[in-house]
């Protein structure tokens, strides 16, 4: 087994540095977690219909007309988006409502759109 020290160019490797990163990693688990979380976003549709959804609470056919989208289309991409908590729904008779699972997906969402417009002034 090759260690990642053997990778490196230089042969300074600080422990407690190392040692500090090592302790603030969380669980495996965790991290792959965290990385679907995100891989979410990683589709233009699910943030439509994120964005969509920060102006109010809408059932499918609602979010096919604002998209203008069909409805499997739309019901997949909420699929995903309910699997990792980023939308909730509630029914009302034979109607589906979707609404954003709380209030840190809309600051996820803003704090990413901040990031990349900053990115591109600069």
């Amino acid at each position: 087994m090759t260690s990642s020290a053997e990778f490196c160019r230089i042969v300074v490797v600080h422990e407690d540095l190392v040692q500090k990163a090592r302790e603030s990693m969380p669980k495996e688990n965790l991290i792959r977690t965290t990385g679907d979380f995100f891989k979410v976003l990683g589709e233009p549709t699910r943030i439509k219909i994120l964005i969509a959804l920060m102006s109010s609470e809408l059932c499918v056919c609602d979010l096919c007309a604002v998209l203008n989208m069909n409805q499997p289309a739309i019901s997949q991409q909420l699929k995903s988006l309910k699997q990792v908590g980023f939308v909730k729904y509630r029914k009302d008779g034979k109607v589906v409502y979707y609404s954003l699972s709380d209030e840190h997906i809309r600051q996820i969402y803003e704090m990413g759109l901040i990031h990349i417009s900053e990115k591109q002034e600069g």
